[in-house]
């Protein structure tokens, strides 16, 4: 309990609000002077309104979050201007700058709004009653009144301001971490692509020696050394793919296509194009990428026998078409995590999947050409 109390130390103001609140108690020594020069209970009743004038200041500070209690206070602290300036003398209306401060900090406009008429009430109807409009002597007024009317809206959108620049704040601080999810999810999609391949392959190959260690123990050691190549290349993939996020080209991609449907013992077919290299790196980083996955989901789940892979091009499109005769993803759609990353990557640069499942699979991808090298070429 000691140690509660401890913790729950007094502070005149919120530390949120640092010195700027000390700095404005300098003129509640305003009053003062005409206050000293009342007699008898008017003295007292005097002091013991500027006291509770400054427990009011320090409320609406405190409790500037809870709107029904604000409002109760900010009520009081005009009345008190009210009776200094309407019994005591005009002048004190210049302590309406106190509640004209805390009137621009709320944000609802319709209590702004009727807090401001309030306030103006309050301020003008001790003016007429001391006839301060008409006497010439007291026309010095008139421009701080207006200036009192007016603080509240410039004090609204100074807070309006740093209100918007705290959302802006936190904006970015969320934009940071979608972009660190997003990139973890990028990494993870790309260890899944990269490494998806190559451990297929050893397992592929595991089997393979499993089965020849009886029958061809000879050929069994040669695809054993295959299987530690091909392990220390995955190794090299996974620091490559850490440290530099290497590019793969689609000819180095169709390479490795080629081993793993071999092993895998599906006969792999090659049509359309072999030149490539007008594709745009980028481009053919995420088609390699999207192809990769499209044969190792062959090798997984199609049960195919054959497998062709199509590149096409025209003056607009790059076609990718890979093809199998097996029962592959019937009724799986694009929903699968492979499927759905490969779709996600085709979207960055306006590509195009598409998935038939007639007659075995047939997956597509188009992606534009033609104006990505425009663009490229403006920009040089």
């Amino acid at each position: 309990m000691i140690g509660f109390l401890k913790n729950k130390k007094f502070h005149v103001f919120p530390k949120r609000y640092g010195f700027f609140p000390y700095i404005f108690l300098v003129y509640l020594a305003l009053p003062v002077p005409y206050l000293v020069s009342s007699v008898g209970i008017k003295k007292i009743i005097g002091f013991a309104l500027l006291c509770l004038f400054l427990i009011t200041y320090r409320q609406l500070y405190a409790t500037s979050r809870k709107v029904v209690v604000f409002t109760y206070w900010l009520v009081l602290q005009m009345g008190i201007v009210f009776c200094f300036s309407l019994f005591f003398d005009p002048n004190l209306l210049f302590m309406g700058f106190f509640p004209a401060n805390f009137i621009g900090w709320y944000c609802d406009k319709k209590k702004f709004n009727i807090m401001l008429i309030c306030f103006a009430l309050f301020e003008l109807v001790p003016a007429f009653y001391h006839g301060l409009f008409v006497s010439s002597s007291s026309l010095y007024f008139l421009p701080f009144l207006a200036i009192m009317i007016l603080t509240p809206f410039g004090i609204r959108s100074m807070n309006q301001r740093m209100e918007l620049e705290k959302q802006l704040d936190q904006a970015n601080e969320t934009i940071k971490e979608f972009i660190k999810k997003e990139e973890r999810t990028r990494i993870a999609r790309d260890l899944h692509d990269t490494l998806g391949h190559t451990l297929s392959l050893i397992t592929l190959k595991s089997q393979l020696v499993e089965r020849l260690t009886k029958i061809d123990p000879e050929r069994a050691q040669i695809e054993a050394k295959e299987i530690e190549r091909t392990s220390r290349s995955a190794l090299k993939q996974v620091r490559e793919l850490v440290s530099n996020m290497r590019a793969i080209s689609i000819a180095e991609e169709l390479i490795h296509v080629q081993e793993i449907l071999e092993a895998a013992g599906v006969a792999y077919h090659h049509h359309g194009i072999n030149d490539v290299s007008d594709i745009p790196p980028l481009s053919q980083n995420i088609l390699s990428m999207c192809l990769r996955e499209a044969v190792t989901n062959v090798v997984k789940h199609s049960k195919a026998k054959n497998c062709s892979i199509t590149i096409l091009t025209s003056n607009e499109n790059v076609h990718l078409i890979v093809k199998d005769d097996g029962i592959g993803l019937k009724n799986k759609g694009l929903d699968g995590n492979g499927l759905k990353g490969m779709e996600e990557r085709l979207t960055l640069i306006d590509g195009v999947l598409t998935l038939s499942t007639q007659k075995g699979t047939l997956l597509e991808m188009k992606i534009p050409i033609i104006q990505k090298l425009k663009k490229e070429g403006a920009a040089i």
